[in-house]
C-alpha cells in the first residue's frame, strides 16, 4: 500500500471517552444514536467540530482540538435536530449553526406548512446569551466564519458566509463588544451588514487554509471557474476567471469544504458534479473531474492544469467491473501529487508540477493501490495531504510510505513505473536518508534493466532539482527536472488525451504568495517553457574547444575566470571526516574537470542572470556554487552524522551527488580505502564497482557533467586490477578510461618489471599525452624508458637551442666518466648548452647530461652484450 495514512482525529478514540466521562455516552448505546455521532466542520486553525444525541435526543454540538488533544461541549439544542453545517469564529464566542427542524413527512404529518424546513442561527456563546436567526427557509445553508491572519490579536468584528443552495454566497459583518465579567454580545441590534459574494453557482468549493473560494458559474456548453480571495484586512476581491470545457447539467449546488453532513446526504450528493479544485505550493492550480462513461467496466476522469495550459483525460479499463461496491472516483491533495483513487481498482498519482510526461506518474493497481483505511464511502480532502472520511468520522494525514514506494520501485518490470517510483522517491528523499541510500542500492543492481533512461542521470537532475527548486522562486522553470526529453510509452489498460486549454485569467494586481508563483506558471507557459531550461549544448561545445583547443586561446584573464570558479567549488569539498575518506576521491588536480567545474559555474550563472535579475548577483553566485559544489550553513559532515537532511541547509551539489553514489556502493561491496593498489588481482565486487563506475562516466558524458577530482583515477585503478591487459587497452583506447598521472605514476613505480608488468607498463607509457608521458617515464627506472627518455632531452636540448651557436670551444670536462671520445664530445656540448641556461627539464633534476651519459653507455653495453657496472 503506497499512500500510509495516520489518525489524526478519530471519533471514537479521542471523543467518545470523553463523553463516557461525563455521562453523555450512554445514550450512544443504540446504532441509531452512536450514527449520530458524526464531524460537522474542520476550522482553520485545526479544530474540529463534531454533533451527537444526547440521554434524551437532545442535540449537542462539541469541539475537538488537534494540537492540545482536549474536547469542549459548545451548545445544547433541547430537541432533536439533524445539524447540516456549523462554524466558530477564531475567537471563539460566536458559534454559526445550519439544521434541519423537519422533514418533509414531518411536515406533513404535524401540519407545520408554514414552518420552515431550514433554521440558520447565530449563537453567542462567550457566555451562552442571545441568539440571532440569520436565515429561515426551505432551501439547505451551509455556513463558514472566516479566519484571519494568524498573526491577528482578537478582533471585534467577525465574517461569515452563507452558503445556499439557491445558488448564492454572501457574507456577514458580526461587530460584537465586551461587556462586564468579560461576556461578548453582539453589538448590532438590527439586520446584519452583508454583501453578496456569488451568484448563480452550481458548485463551490472552500480553501480553509488559505481562505480561498472557488465556484463555478455555468454557461450555455462551457463553464466558468471563479476565485474569491478574502484577505486578513476584512476585503475580499475577485482573483482569477477561468474556462472550463465542462457542461454542468445538475441542478442541485454541490458544495465541497463547507462542512460534512453524515454519509447519508453525502449519497444524494455524490450523483453531482464530481469536481474538486486543488493548489500547491510551488503555484500549481489543478481541477480534478470525475466524468461519466457510458461504457461499462470504465472510468472517465480529467485533470486540468490550469497553470499548464492543458489538460489530461484518463480511460480507464476496470480489472474487476463487477465489483458491486464501486462509487465515484475520490481525489486527494498531495502536494506535489493529486491522486484519483477508485477503491478496490487503481490509485492514479499525477505529478502537478511535470504532468507532461506520464512517465512521471504513478499508476497502481492490485495490492499496491489499496488503502485499507479508505474503503467504499464517500472522502473528502479538505486540507493538503489530508483525508477526512465522514462515514467512520475519521481524519488522516496522508504521506507516501517509503517502504512500499521503495518495495514498488524494486519489483516494476515497465521503465515507466521505475522512472515515476524513483521521481517519487526522490521527493521523500528530503525527509530520509536511508530511503536515499536504499535507492542508490537499486540503482547500482539495476543499471542494465532500465532501457529507456539513464537512473543514474535521473537521479542525480532530480536530486538536485528537488533540492534546489524550493528555495528560490522561478528556479524549477530554469534548472531541468529530468534527462529525457519525450517518452511514448503508455499505460497498460489506460488510455489518455491530451487536449489545450486556455490560461485562467488573474485578475489580482501586486500579488504575493501563491498568486505570484502561479502567474509567473502563467507567464513562463506563455513564453515557451521548455526554452527556459538550462542546456549543456553551449558547455559542451566550450568545453571541447578548450579542452583540444580547435580555435584560438582565450584571453588569459578568460581561462583565469574559469579556473578561479572550479577553486571556488573545490573549495567547498575539503569537509571529508573518515566516513566520507572511505571512497578515495577529492585527491588530486584535474585540469580537464576543473575547466569544465569552472565553464559550468560560468555558463550557469549566465543562464540564471538573465532570468533572475531581481534575486541579485550574490545570490546568483551562490545558488549556483550550491549547484555544483557544496555552500552550506550545516557542514555536509553534520548532515551525515545526523542521518537528516533539510533541504532548507543543506543543499548537495553535483559532485556531492556522485560522491554520494560512490560511498553507498562501496559499502554496497564492503570495499576498503586502500583498494587502490596493484599487487594482486580485482575480486568480483571490485568489477561489479569498476561496472558501476563505467556508467557514472558514461551519465556524466551524456550530460556534460564534471566529476569529482580523482575519480579517473580510481576508476582507471580499478580497471588495471579487473581487466585483461587487451580489454584495458580497448577501454583506454576508445575513451572509457583516463589516463591519469596520479595513477600512471604509481602504476609503475608499484609493480616490478616482469615480463607480464613490463608489457602493461609499455602499453600505458605508449599511450600517455607527451607532456604526461614525459613526466611518468621518469618514475619508471628501466633501460628502455631511460633510453628513451635521454634521447627526447638530447632533441629537445639541441631544437632548445635552435640557431644559437657555441663560438667558445667546447671545454673538456675533468674527470672524464669513460674514455670514448664521441660521448666525450657530445656530453661536454651538452654541459656547455646547460651552462647557458637552457634546460627543457627544469623542474626534474634527474634528466641532465650525467643522466645522457649513463643511458647511452648502458644502450651500448647492452647492444655489445656486455654487462655495465
Amino acid at each position: 500500500m503506497l499512500l500510509h495514512l495516520a489518525a489524526e482525529f478519530d471519533l471514537q478514540r479521542d471523543v467518545v471517552p470523553w463523553l463516557a466521562a461525563r455521562g453523555w455516552a450512554a445514550a450512544l448505546d443504540t446504532s441509531e444514536n452512536l450514527s449520530a455521532l458524526y464531524i460537522v466542520n474542520v476550522e482553520r486553525n485545526g479544530k474540529i467540530i463534531y454533533t451527537w444525541k444526547g440521554n434524551e435526543r437532545n442535540t449537542h454540538i462539541g469541539l475537538h482540538d488537534l494540537q492540545t488533544k482536549e474536547n469542549e461541549h459548545l451548545y445544547t439544542f433541547e430537541k432533536d435536530l439533524r445539524i447540516i453545517s456549523c462554524s466558530i469564529n477564531s475567537e471563539r464566542t460566536l458559534l454559526a449553526v445550519s439544521f434541519r427542524q423537519y422533514t418533509e413527512e414531518e411536515r406533513a404529518t404535524q401540519l407545520l406548512q408554514s414552518a420552515s424546513k431550514y433554521l440558520t442561527l447565530l449563537i453567542e456563546i462567550h457566555p451562552i446569551n442571545n441568539v440571532r436567526v440569520l436565515k429561515a427557509v426551505d432551501s439547505c445553508v451551509r455556513v463558514q466564519f472566516l479566519y484571519p491572519g494568524e498573526d491577528r490579536n482578537t478582533s471585534t468584528e467577525s465574517h461569515l458566509l452563507l452558503i445556499s443552495e439557491d445558488k448564492y454566497i454572501e457574507q456577514f459583518d458580526i461587530h460584537v463588544v465586551a461587556e462586564e465579567e468579560h461576556k461578548v454580545v453582539i453589538q448590532n441590534s438590527g439586520q446584519l451588514p452583508r454583501a453578496r459574494v456569488a451568484d448563480d453557482l452550481i458548485w463551490a468549493q472552500w480553501d480553509m487554509t488559505e481562505q480561498r473560494l472557488f465556484y463555478i458559474v455555468p454557461k450555455e456548453s462551457r463553464s466558468t471557474l471563479k476565485c474569491v480571495q478574502f484577505y486578513p484586512d476584512e476585503n475580499f476581491n475577485s482573483t482569477l476567471e477561468s474556462q472550463l470545457d465542462i457542461s454542468v447539467n445538475d441542478t442541485r449546488v454541490k458544495l465541497v469544504n463547507f462542512g460534512y453532513d453524515d454519509c447519508k446526504d453525502q449519497d444524494v450528493a455524490s450523483k453531482s458534479l464530481n469536481l474538486q479544485v486543488f493548489t500547491s505550493k510551488a503555484g500549481g492550480l489543478c481541477v480534478c473531474c470525475s466524468l461519466a462513461s457510458d461504457i461499462p467496466g470504465e472510468i472517465t476522469y480529467s485533470i486540468y492544469f490550469l497553470h499548464k495550459g492543458y489538460s489530461k483525460t484518463f480511460t480507464v479499463s476496470l480489472e474487476r467491473p463487477e465489483t458491486p461496491q464501486l462509487k465515484e472516483v475520490a481525489f486527494l491533495n498531495l502536494d506535489y501529487y493529486v491522486a484519483a483513487y477508485l477503491p478496490g481498482q487503481f490509485l492514479h498519482l499525477l505529478n502537478i508540477q511535470h504532468p507532461d510526461l506520464l512517465c512521471h506518474s504513478l499508476f497502481l493497481t492490485g495490492e499496491d493501490a489499496r488503502i485499507d483505511m479508505l474503503p467504499n464511502c464517500s472522502i473528502q480532502s479538505p486540507l493538503m495531504s489530508t483525508v477526512l472520511d465522514c462515514c467512520i468520522g475519521r481524519m488522516y494525514a496522508v504521506s507516501v510510505s517509503d517502504s512500499a514506494l521503495l518495495k514498488f520501485l524494486q519489483n516494476s518490470k515497465r521503465d515507466s513505473e521505475r522512472l515515476a517510483a524513483l521521481h517519487c522517491a526522490l521527493l521523500c528523499v528530503r525527509s530520509t536518508a536511508d530511503l536515499e541510500m536504499k535507492v542508490i542500492w537499486w540503482i547500482s543492481e539495476n543499471l542494465s534493466t532500465c532501457h529507456s533512461f539513464d537512473p543514474i542521470q535521473e537521479f542525480i537532475i532530480a536530486s538536485l532539482y528537488c533540492r534546489m527548486c524550493p528555495e528560490t522562486n522561478n528556479l524549477d522553470k530554469l534548472l531541468p527536472y529530468t534527462s529525457l526529453l519525450d517518452w511514448t510509452g503508455v499505460i497498460p489498460g489506460v488510455a489518455c488525451a491530451t487536449d489545450i486549454i486556455s490560461l485562467p485569467v488573474l485578475e489580482v494586481q501586486n500579488s504575493k504568495g501563491f498568486w505570484e508563483k502561479l502567474d509567473s506558471n502563467l507567464e513562463s507557459v506563455k513564453y515557451a517553457e521548455p526554452h527556459l531550461l538550462y542546456h549543456n549544448n553551449v558547455l559542451r561545445r566550450e568545453w571541447r574547444n578548450l579542452s583540444e583547443e580547435k580555435e584560438e586561446r582565450r584571453t588569459t584573464t578568460y581561462l583565469r575566470n574559469i579556473f578561479e570558479n572550479a577553486k571556488k567549488v573545490l573549495s567547498h569539498l575539503d569537509t571529508w571526516d573518515s566516513e566520507e575518506r572511505l571512497v578515495p576521491l577529492f585527491q588530486e588536480e584535474d585540469y580537464q574537470q576543473q575547466l569544465l567545474m569552472g565553464l559550468m559555474v560560468a555558463q550557469l550563472k549566465d543562464h540564471l542572470m538573465r532570468h533572475l535579475q531581481y534575486v541579485g548577483r550574490k545570490k546568483i553566485d551562490q545558488i549556483v556554487l550550491d549547484y555544483v559544489a557544496n555552500l552550506t550553513s550545516y557542514s555536509w559532515r553534520n548532515c551525515c552524522k545526523q542521518r537528516s537532511y533539510v533541504s532548507q541547509n543543506c543543499f548537495r551539489s553535483l559532485l556531492n551527488l556522485v560522491h554520494r553514489i560512490m560511498k553507498e556502493v562501496w559499502k554496497l561491496y564492503q570495499l576498503h580505502s586502500c583498494i587502490f593498489c596493484f599487487d594482486e588481482r580485482g575480486s568480483e565486487a571490485e568489477f561489479a564497482v569498476f561496472h558501476i563506475m563505467s556508467r557514472i562516466l558514461e551519465a556524466a558524458n551524456g550530460m556534460c557533467m564534471p566529476l569529482p577530482p580523482g575519480f579517473h583515477t580510481l576508476h582507471l585503478g580499478l580497471g588495471v586490477r579487473c581487466l585483461p591487459l587487451h580489454t584495458l587497452l580497448h577501454y583506454i583506447d576508445n575513451g572509457v578510461l583516463h589516463l591519469t598521472e596520479t595513477c600512471v605514476r604509481k602504476l609503475l613505480k608499484d609493480l616490478d618489471d616482469n615480463e607480464k608488468n613490463e608489457k602493461l607498463k609499455f602499453s600505458i607509457v605508449t599511450r600517455l599525452p607527451e607532456a604526461l608521458g614525459l613526466k611518468a617515464r621518469q618514475f619508471w627506472d628501466h633501460p628502455i624508458n631511460a633510453n628513451f627518455l635521454a634521447r627526447k632531452y638530447v632533441k629537445l636540448l639541441l631544437e632548445k637551442l635552435g640557431n644559437r651557436q657555441c663560438n667558445r670551444p667546447v671545454r673538456e670536462r675533468h674527470p672524464v666518466p669513460v674514455e670514448f671520445l664521441p660521448l666525450n664530445y657530445l656530453t661536454n656540448m651538452l654541459a656547455e648548452i646547460e651552462n647557458q641556461g637552457v634546460h627543457p627539464y627544469e623542474k626534474q633534476d634527474r634528466v641532465n647530461v650525467r643522466f645522457v651519459e649513463e643511458a647511452a653507455l648502458k644502450h651500448t653495453m647492452m647492444l655489445l652484450g656486455l654487462r655495465y657496472s
